[in-house]
């Protein structure tokens, strides 16, 4: 009976943000034993393995040619090769496609190993002087103003520290969004981390989006915020039960909280399974309400 080959082992492995010497030296040891490394950017990874001397084959693994190119990887594990998969910069599998390698070597039996390191979302977090006991990281917020709005209505009560990437085209739009759903609240924003311009820049939400409209954002950036405090938390809770009927305290309290009026009314709309007409006539019902006879 012909014995079964026993699958390998595909390592997830974190490589520099910045400062090349941030490598391990376990990194450093696997990516010359291994026979294949599978790279976002072969090019932008040629450079690393030069750096170290090692000459191991890089196949090309991103986001355009995953579908195709990830079953064939699995495949090459299950013949018993062992396979490295890096990104560009950090841990593989935070906002690039590592993850839907490991999701598919894990639904093929295959072990999955991290060669651990480098993570720009931490190290900035670490160094913010924010919060760090609890924490949500977001990544990239999505492109469109709409979905940028749900995705943060999302988080608004989020009490954990939340932790975003931007690129530095974007970062004006997305302090001024920052800024509109989740209030003036205290953040950090992390540029160039690890290298030669390191910089950590710490204020609020309305002082950093006034400094980079002064100055020209440069560089990848990393944004912590703090997140919704316990007491806060808790009266929003309270608010939110209470304004199940009645949509304009619900509206009014997202609109203290930063939210702009017509965002604020799209949410209690949709919060509370109610149209945005109904919600337009409670806020005049409330004016009413509140001015003098």
């Amino acid at each position: 009976m012909e014995e079964q080959t026993k699958p390998g082992t595909l390592y997830l492995c974190a490589t520099p943000i910045g400062n090349l010497e941030d490598m391990t030296y376990r990194a450093v040891r696997m990516m010359g034993e291994v026979s294949l490394i599978a790279a976002e950017d072969t090019r932008h990874t040629r450079q690393l393995l030069t750096h170290f001397d090692i000459h191991t084959k890089l196949t090309s693994y991103h986001e355009h040619n995953k579908y195709t190119k990830g079953p064939e990887l699995i495949r090459y594990i299950l013949q018993g090769e062992d396979l490295l998969c890096v990104s560009d910069a950090g841990l593989p599998g935070i906002c690039d496609p590592g993850s839907h390698l490991a999701s598919l070597a894990i639904e093929a039996g295959i072990r999955v190993s991290p060669l651990p390191g480098c993570n720009a979302g931490l190290s900035a977090l670490i160094c913010s002087g924010l919060d760090t006991t609890r924490f949500t990281f977001v990544g990239f917020l999505p492109r469109t103003s709409r979905k940028q709005q749900e995705v943060l209505s999302s988080l608004h009560a989020c009490e954990g520290t939340l932790i975003f990437y931007e690129a530095p085209h974007h970062l004006r739009d997305t302090l001024k969004q920052l800024l509109s759903c989740l209030g003036n609240r205290r953040a950090a924003l992390g540029r160039e981390l690890t290298k030669r311009f390191e910089e950590i820049r710490r204020g609020r939400l309305e002082d950093l989006l006034h400094y980079y409209q002064e100055n020209n954002p440069r560089g990848e950036f990393v944004l912590v915020v703090e997140g919704t405090g316990p007491a806060e938390q808790s009266d929003g809770a309270r608010d939110s039960a209470e304004a199940a009927e009645d949509p304009a305290r619900f509206c009014l309290h997202l609109m203290e909280q930063g939210m702009d009026k017509k965002e604020a009314m799209r949410q209690t709309a949709r919060q509370l399974a109610v149209s945005r007409r109904d919600v337009y006539q409670a806020l005049l019902a409330h004016k009413g309400e509140k001015t003098p006879q």
